[in-house]
């Protein structure tokens, strides 16, 4: 049975247990007949709620490397409220001026053009992970990438404490919010020096004074990999997403604390800000950061 609520929404509704809804959801049985009914009258209870129309179709301007993972939030999250079309970022220009649906989830730089776009775009644009608020964008949904760099800076000044050394800083190619996240890190890193580098091998052989690591993206695994060829060791890696590569090396204690936020959720709130800015939901258009979460060695459960 199709539906774009979440698992808590519809157990609230029923008066019931997420793990009874996700049962009857999931035709997993054990579960009394009345029970599932009950589900399913939920379910349309919140049917009426949302005016019945056909799905939303929207544009969905994300980097390659975030595609999959923002398709599979929007089936899961909204799976019969918006129909997405994916584009890719080198097109987001031409895209937000064609203006051919009812909004826009966009990550993209903060380039002329692109804030231009935006501004022509005639339809709501919400930005995705990557806010550009210099343009008219209704509202951006995502973590606040500088107080996400600011937190890694936190962290690792705390661990370091007064041990002596030099921090490496591994740098990608800038996108996906990476820009901020290390601007935040060097405002908050006053103490140290940055030694910021996307080749870890070389700077590791002209620097013996590197003692912790912050790597606002890219391949963590190729960091470690890197240590122990020239087998030297960091006494702290702080790192950002949790995915299985991340939560493997966590467990290995191969990283110290991994900065990590919900991208199913921001998903759905640009869904739904887009909903609302075209009326079909009711409810306040605003931006709101999304919560930080600091994941570490015990806690890294995907």
């Amino acid at each position: 049975m199709k539906h774009p609520y979440r698992i808590r929404e519809i157990a609230a509704r029923a008066g019931l247990s997420e793990a009874t809804v996700d049962r009857v959801l999931h035709q997993r049985g054990g579960v009394r007949e009345s029970t599932a009914r009950e589900v399913h009258q939920a379910i349309a209870a919140l049917d009426r709620e949302i005016p019945q129309s056909p799905a939303v179709p929207i544009d969905v301007i994300v980097p390659e490397s975030m595609a999959a993972a923002v398709r599979q939030a929007l089936e899961t999250e909204l799976p019969v409220v918006v129909r997405p079309r994916f584009h890719p970022v080198a097109d987001a220009v031409e895209v937000l001026n064609r203006g051919r649906s009812q909004g826009v989830i966009l990550t993209a730089p903060d380039t002329p053009e692109i804030i231009e776009a935006i501004g022509r775009a005639g339809v709501p644009v919400v930005t995705l992970g990557t806010d550009l608020p210099a343009s008219k964008r209704v509202a951006f949904a995502g973590i606040d990438q500088a107080d996400a760099g600011a937190t890694a800076a936190y962290l690792v000044g705390q661990w370091l404490a007064d041990r002596a050394g030099d921090v490496l800083v591994v740098r990608g190619t800038g996108a996906d919010g990476e820009d901020e996240r290390v601007a935040g890190f060097r405002a908050a890193m006053t103490a140290r020096k940055l030694i910021e580098a996307a080749a870890v091998d070389q700077v590791l052989a002209g620097n013996s004074a590197i003692r912790a690591v912050y790597a606002p993206a890219g391949d963590t695994a190729g960091v470690v990999d890197a240590f122990a060829e020239q087998h030297r060791v960091y006494d702290v890696f702080v790192a950002h997403g949790l995915d299985a590569a991340n939560a493997a090396l966590l467990r290995a204690h191969k990283l110290s604390a991994v900065l990590h936020h919900d991208l199913r959720a921001d998903v759905r709130q640009a869904g739904l800000t887009i909903l609302r800015s075209q009326g079909v939901l009711p409810g306040p258009i605003h931006t709101q950061p999304a919560a930080v979460q600091v994941i570490t060695p015990y806690n890294a459960s995907l």
